[in-house]
């Protein structure tokens, strides 16, 4: 369940994910912005909470961590305009996409589908949402440390497609419906975890999230 600072929930659904949002980040992974959002999908078993241990898979030596803003859907919609989609917006959280990289670039080579490598269990912890009334118009700032270090830093801002265009986007080309979300990309800076480290997002001064790694 989706646990709202005000104390509401919500039935977790699909998530969405977006890939190369950021230039900086394509840039990094030695690929071009795409044309079109690149849309890949995490099953709600995918979540795991605020404070969680999650066990790095055995299939993989090259988890990497990607920081990024997650908005929680609060209505059903498809076909959306772009000036409509605020309407369909619950709140917003700071997430991370854990991608097994080394199994991900494998089934590329291959031409082969890679959600094993970004959909395992427990690949998407996600803070707490705050409801969109509590958030500010305007950009917003997020980071992530590990062990004390920051690995990445971000502004919603630098997005290729904001997220009223995404909303629009993955509204037009599937049914979107209360519950799900949206992760929206990842800045430049992923890198690997490890056994132990401790990771915490934060999304400006609103929430936190923190998430142990074994």
């Amino acid at each position: 369940m989706w646990t709202f600072t005000n104390g509401t929930t919500m039935p977790i659904g699909t998530m969405y994910c977006i890939g190369r949002n950021y230039a900086a980040h394509a840039r990094e992974m030695n690929a071009p912005v795409p044309e079109a959002p690149i849309v890949f999908l995490k099953p709600p078993a995918a979540y795991a909470t605020n404070g969680s241990t999650i066990a790095l898979p055995s299939f993989s030596t090259n988890v990497h961590h990607e920081v990024e803003l997650v908005v929680v859907i609060g209505a059903d919609g498809e076909n959306v305009a772009e000036q409509d989609a605020a309407s369909l917006i619950a709140g917003v959280g700071i997430g991370l996409d854990l991608t097994a990289r080394d199994v991900q670039q494998g089934a590329k080579q291959r031409g082969e589908p890679w959600a094993v490598a970004k959909s395992w269990k427990h690949s998407a912890p996600v803070s707490a949402i705050v409801p969109i009334a509590e958030v500010l118009n305007g950009a917003l700032a997020f980071t992530l440390h590990v062990n004390g270090e920051l690995r990445q830093s971000g502004i919603t801002a630098n997005m290729e497609r904001s997220v009223h265009e995404l909303i629009s986007y993955v509204s037009s080309v599937f049914t979107l419906r209360r519950g799900d979300c949206i992760f929206t990309g990842t800045p430049e800076g992923v890198a690997q975890l490890h056994a132990g480290d401790t990771a915490i997002a934060a999304l400006q001064d609103l929430i936190t999230l923190t998430v142990h790694f074994s």
